[in-house]
């Protein structure tokens, strides 16, 4: 009888054996949670990264070659209208309609922005109320030492200092954009920067 009574107790676990084997499967249950969270952290991560990235490329693009053709407005105004250090407004026909737009790159609340106005009217006016804005770039983090737009006069020679405010505007001939960008809310990330330099062709003389 006892031999019968003591297999009896071997078939069951003791409540210690119950605890450790629940101890487990809680902890792998939050090893498995905590590498799911990662893993859904960097996929987020890689993707504003690579979406970030095609912003840039996109806005460089699009800058260089509206800026490139920068000429006088439909009403005959100069090619330039302002140059800052985060923004940036110049006439261009960038739809090829023989009619200048009124082109404006702004930053907003660290967005790169275009901002677009179509001469209308008669005689043509281009009003500020129509201005048909996009955003261009997120996350710019652009700052008072890396001005988002720089510019040269005619004696550029590639490593000279921009123009100093105030300058006349008639005596731009190169601009240099560069654009600081970073996602990440990490202060130890490395931003992504963009940047390139566009002549003026319409207003280029000895450059």
């Amino acid at each position: 009888m006892s031999t019968i009574q003591s297999s009896r107790k071997n078939l069951g676990f003791s409540l210690v054996e119950i605890l450790v084997v629940l101890g487990i499967a809680v902890l792998i249950g939050l090893i498995a949670t905590k590498l799911l969270i990662d893993m859904f952290s960097v996929n987020r991560s890689v993707s504003a990264s690579l979406s970030q990235t095609g912003e840039g490329r996109r806005a460089i693009k699009t800058m260089t070659a509206e800026l490139r053709t920068a000429s006088p407005s439909s009403v005959g105004a100069y090619a330039l209208e302002q140059t800052g250090t985060s923004s940036l407004i110049f006439y261009s026909d960038i739809d090829s309609d023989s009619e200048k737009e009124r082109i404006r790159y702004f930053l907003q609340s660290g967005v790169l922005m275009r901002g677009v106005i179509n001469a209308t009217g008669s005689p043509l006016v281009y009003n500020v109320a129509n201005e048909m804005r996009t955003e261009l770039v997120h996350a710019v983090k652009n700052s008072t030492t890396t001005p988002l737009f720089s510019y040269y006069n005619e004696t550029y020679a590639g490593t000279s200092t921009p123009l100093v405010e105030p300058f006349n505007i008639s005596v731009v001939r190169l601009v240099k954009i560069y654009i600081v960008a970073d996602t990440s809310s990490s202060a130890s990330s490395t931003p992504d920067i963009y940047t390139t330099q566009v002549n003026l062709r319409n207003l280029k003389d000895n450059l």
